[in-house]
């Protein structure tokens, strides 16, 4: 019997703001989650991500525990592949139905992604999954297809080919598993050469343009979109999302979330709030994320040069640094459960950490630590034991819970970030969340 993990290794651990609180097999890009694609070339579920100690106690539907204890094994042979790999969507890994007795290490473009190991082999050590490259284990290598992600905003520069490759395979023609080409019905327009894909009880309104010119459009289960929406390929938008108009173009919109205004060439992660105008352009948001009106993102420098974002280098939340993104069209990071208060400014390349609260003042701009409070006035911190009264709230009114693994979580980031004790109330503005 063979069993898939998935590993973060120390390149993934700094994709911040997301890293602190979520495994990178958990994000978004295109219309699948990172782990999803590895399971459909694997052929089987992930049992559990290794590499990532602090995210020990993470919770949500259907995604596998984190094991920050890894001297235990599952028993049978053990599938170990880095989370940041994409491999093929449409093609099974070349892996012998055995392992042989040595092991084999897993390459892809010369970089090791995992190992399959055979039954009774214990797991690689926390340096090694930490480090693969230098990793001198014994086996044979075994070279696989696909590439590896170098940093979370190559989550956005690649998502919009990304959408229109994996929906070619997942819908080809408009068809595939719970979706039909979608018929429109009188007032809604649909324009391009590209198919629109949709299950079968989406509700769009009269006065929708689907405008598949530039790529292909799927609405996934209980899609609502109302008048005066543009929403333009490639896009996938997930299950119960609801569009509320304004344009909207080149995104993947993930479950539960309801968006309005202007987006584009973005990735939200899902029960995401943008409920009111403001642009938010090639940007990644996190879940649990409220915007407040006219919340606005720039993208673009007045320079039209490179941006820069500010960062950790390291799994820690500390100790930030700049780093060139070689990219002219950068937008902001926000990481899980950030709120914005009504006309917020961020610039471009913003990098926002988990539970914080931003209001309306001068533009906030590079690095935002974990649990802040920004204000005209300055920063302080969020208390904890309000910050999880809200989001608990929150999280009630979409049907889910905060649980006692997903508190030790915020709770332990929260005292590597501030320390024990102190802080400011969360209760920032919200909208119709």
């Amino acid at each position: 019997m063979r069993t898939l993990y998935l590993f973060d290794d120390a390149e993934a651990r700094r994709w911040h703001p997301f890293s602190t609180t979520r495994p990178v097999g958990e994000l978004l890009f295109g219309a699948l989650l990172l782990r999803e694609r590895i399971e459909r070339a694997a052929g089987m579920r992930v049992a559990a991500t290794l590499g990532c100690p602090g995210l020990e106690g993470f919770t949500e539907p259907g995604a596998p525990p984190v094991w920050g204890d890894i001297s235990r094994s599952g028993g049978g042979e053990s599938l170990i592949l880095l989370s940041r790999y994409i491999p093929p969507l449409g093609d099974r890994l070349p892996l012998p139905a055995t392992a042989p007795a040595r092991g084999l290490r897993l390459v892809c473009d010369g970089e090791l992604v995992g190992w399959l190991l055979p039954a009774g082999r214990p797991f690689p050590s926390l340096d090694e999954l930490a480090t693969p490259h230098e990793s001198e284990g014994d086996g044979d290598e075994q070279r696989v297809p696909g590439e590896l992600l170098d940093r979370p905003w190559t989550l956005m520069a690649g998502n919009s080919e990304r959408i229109a490759a994996d929906l070619a395979e997942l819908y080809p023609g408009g068809s595939g598993p719970g979706a039909v080409p979608f018929d429109p019905p009188r007032g809604v327009w649909v324009t391009g050469g590209h198919p629109v894909s949709a299950a079968p009880d989406v509700q769009v309104a009269p006065g929708v343009v689907l405008d598949t010119r530039d790529g292909p459009i799927h609405l996934s289960t209980g899609v609502r979109i109302e008048p005066r929406t543009h929403l333009q390929g490639p896009a996938w938008i997930g299950t119960g999302c609801h569009l509320l108009g304004g344009r909207l173009g080149h995104v993947s919109c993930g479950p539960v979330s309801k968006v309005h205004g202007e987006v584009d060439s973005t990735v939200l992660n899902g029960f995401v709030n943008k409920a009111h105008d403001g642009h938010l352009g090639h940007a990644v948001v996190g879940r649990w994320v409220n915007l407040g009106a006219m919340t606005t993102n720039s993208d673009l420098k007045n320079t039209y040069g490179a941006i820069r974002v500010k960062m950790p280098e390291g799994a820690s939340p500390r100790n930030p640094v700049d780093v060139d993104t070689g990219m002219i069209k950068v937008g902001a990071f926000l990481g899980d459960h950030v709120r914005t208060g009504i006309g917020t400014l961020l610039n471009g390349g913003v990098v926002v950490g988990a539970g914080s609260t931003l209001f309306a003042g001068p533009v906030i701009s590079g690095w935002v630590p974990p649990f802040s409070w920004v204000t005209p006035e300055g920063r302080e911190e969020v208390r904890l034991e309000a910050f999880l009264t809200v989001a608990t709230r929150v999280m009630g009114r979409r049907g889910q819970a905060l649980d006692a693994g997903g508190r030790q979580l915020l709770a332990r980031l929260h005292r590597e970030v501030t320390g024990q004790g102190g802080g400011r109330e969360a209760g920032a503005e919200e909208g119709d969340r």
